[in-house]
């Protein structure tokens, strides 16, 4: 693992939305990265979801709790062979509840964030996320973001449209990114991955994962029903 010469401080992008370097360890980076493996190969795999236009992802990405394609929630892989999704596990959600407690420095408001969604998305040299929002879900809650093996350039946008103004912030592998209240809805994406120069082991031979978690509100009274 490479040491920075200058410690990497956390961040505030914007309102509701804070950068923390480093918050995975190297063994809980491991430990996701099997996790992840297992899951991607469970059923019909992952895959590269196709859009409403006919164009196709570039990342790859598998789905925890809800199966998501663009732009619906289901309990099932619809855009494959339609078998069940795979079970959200408690332990991620713990995970998350931590991550947020730590972010917001906010432990009452840790322990009360109940995820039951996991998106993985496997980006190969080549992916990349046009800036979007997060905004098929039904809750308010905050998404939960980890970030593992390859850099990445994470921009941060607005919540009205996909101009500026935008933050761009390197994530590193382990970096942890909240972002919630008044950036619940910001438009963000990835627009390149960086040189894997100095990645760690964590057992990703090549690429970066991003495992972000959210809360559906799909369960919830009044929410509509998911298709």
């Amino acid at each position: 693992m490479t040491f920075e010469l200058v410690p990497r401080e956390r961040r505030v992008l914007a309102p509701g939305a804070v950068h923390v370097p480093d918050w995975l360890d190297l063994d809980q980076q491991r430990a996701l990265v099997r996790a992840c493996r297992q899951w991607a190969s469970e059923g019909p795999g992952i895959r590269a979801a196709v859009l409403p236009n006919g164009g196709q992802m570039t990342v790859r990405s598998v789905c925890l709790g809800w199966h998501w394609y663009p732009y619906r929630y289901s309990r099932t892989r619809d855009d494959q062979d339609g078998s069940p999704v795979t079970p959200f596990p408690e332990w991620l959600g713990d995970l998350g509840r931590n991550a947020l407690a730590d972010a917001y420095g906010d432990p009452e408001r840790g322990s009360a964030y109940r995820p039951d969604i996991a998106l993985i998305n496997h980006y190969g040299p080549d992916a990349r996320m046009g800036l979007h929002r997060d905004s098929d879900e039904r809750a308010p809650d905050p998404v939960v973001s980890f970030s593992i093996g390859a850099p990445c350039v994470f921009r941060l946008g607005n919540t009205e449209n996909r101009g500026r103004p935008w933050t761009d912030v390197e994530l590193l592998s382990g970096d942890l990114v909240v972002f919630g209240d008044e950036s619940r809805l910001a438009y963000h994406g990835v627009p390149k991955l960086l040189p894997a120069h100095g990645v760690p082991d964590t057992g990703l031979a090549a690429g970066r994962l991003n495992i972000t978690l959210r809360v559906s509100g799909l369960n919830r009274p009044g929410a509509p029903a998911a298709k």
